[in-house]
């Protein structure tokens, strides 16, 4: 199950993961499969993490490279501005 996972693209987990909370919204599924699905959706969230993680590493070490450090939080949150 987490070998597949791990070979997915940034692009694929999240599509597998919007296709997978929808599957869960409808509600069509049996308790057994429902928790299958979160289960996996789990996976795939800290998949999408890991990724994002790593591409937040090799930004740093870029700008670090170019001398350009300044580091700013990202918030997608527009309330907190």
């Amino acid at each position: 199950m987490n070998e597949d996972i791990d070979k997915m693209t940034f692009e694929e987990s999240i599509n597998t993961l919007e296709q997978m909370v929808k599957e869960l919204e409808n509600g069509g599924l049996d308790l057994d499969k429902s928790l299958e699905v979160y289960e996996r959706a789990i996976v795939l969230r800290d998949h999408c993490k890991k990724i994002l993680d790593e591409s937040d590493r090799k930004v740093q070490k870029i700008m670090e490279t170019a001398g350009t450090i300044k580091k700013e939080e990202f918030n997608i949150d527009p309330s907190k501005e």
